[in-house]
């Protein structure tokens, strides 16, 4: 099926990804594995929440823990450009039929919650609280110095229905990944900031959150990170990597935390500010778009996700077998 062509002009303006709120059910182990382990930073705790940053990110949190009883998927948030695009998001999606309420969100603003075209939960905002900047504060770099988060990525049970609701929201394609026989997507990476992706988009049992990314200054950190995990009782949690996509060009370290949130360390890919860059096609039978080199993917990546709250998934429309990890 033919890639739509950019939007330029869509109904309200997002600026970027933004955060993801887990549920997760030890709110201690997971502390210890994305704080004293990954090395984001801590901007306050409670109780039972516990907010973070990257190093370079000047926004109060990238992403926010609650202890739960399970372990979910809670919403995936967008910023956008203005309080008038908030209202505008607000009287789009309620046109087109969908769930909206305002919400209220610590150390953020008017925050509106509606679902996508899946029911997959999702949030705006315009303002959230800015920090001091904490960039060259090296004293506190530890573990893979992440320094901001970059992409999410949703197992979509099609896959071009997902890249057709999200380009009406602008969301442009840089690459993808076509079944040649059905001729219909297996994947797609979308975004808004200028980069690859702020969301990309994988054939399966959905909608589930694959992955959450988090981008790194450079190879060595995630080679770093290996070690660290290795010797922290985390060795198990290492899913796959390190190695390079085909897709991205990124180098890639996917680890799971301690609910088995997937969590991608990655850097080295590239910017797509041009409106008018064509994006890049890929045969779903290449075994180098999603592996360059390195080991191929297990078969648990290609299966297993964070359930979003109050979700059920389907299962998907296209049924193609990827190249796997034997």
């Amino acid at each position: 099926m033919p890639i739509p062509a950019p939007n330029l002009y869509p109904p309200f303006n997002i600026i970027r990804l933004s955060h993801v709120v887990f549920g997760v059910t030890d709110l201690a182990k997971s502390r210890h594995f994305y704080v004293d382990t990954l090395g984001l930073q801590v901007t306050d705790e409670t109780a039972d929440t516990l907010y973070l940053r990257a190093m370079e990110e000047r926004g109060h949190h990238c992403i926010v823990l609650k202890q739960a009883d399970q372990a979910t998927a809670r919403a995936l948030s967008f910023k956008v450009f203005s309080e008038e695009d908030l209202d505008k998001a607000a009287t789009w999606f309620a046109n087109k039929g969908h769930a909206v309420d305002w919400v209220d969100r610590p150390y953020q603003g008017r925050t509106l919650a509606t679902v996508d075209h899946d029911g997959m939960p999702i949030e705006f905002y315009h303002k959230m609280d800015r920090l001091a900047p904490i960039h060259q504060r090296y004293e506190l770099y530890r573990g893979v110095k992440p320094l901001r988060i970059d992409h999410f990525n949703c197992f979509s049970p099609s896959v071009d229905a997902s890249v057709a609701f999200y380009n009406e929201l602008g969301f442009r394609v840089t690459e993808y990944t076509e079944d040649e026989d059905s001729q219909l997507l297996w994947a797609a990476w979308t975004h808004r900031k200028g980069g690859v992706h702020d969301m990309a988009f994988t054939n399966g049992t959905g909608p589930r959150l694959h992955h959450t990314a988090f981008w790194v200054p450079t190879p060595l950190n995630i080679i770093d990170l290996c070690d660290l995990m290795a010797t922290t009782g985390y060795v198990g949690n290492i899913e796959r990597g390190p190695g390079r996509h085909g897709i991205s060009n990124a180098f890639f370290l996917y680890i799971l935390d301690p609910d088995d949130h997937r969590i991608e360390i990655y850097c080295s890919d590239y910017q797509t500010v041009d409106p008018d860059l064509e994006p890049i096609k890929w045969d779903l039978k290449d075994p180098q778009r999603q592996t360059l080199w390195g080991a191929p993917a297990p078969k648990s990546w290609f299966e297993q996700g964070s359930l979003f709250e109050g979700v059920t998934p389907r299962k998907a429309d296209l049924d193609a077998t990827p190249i796997v990890a034997p």
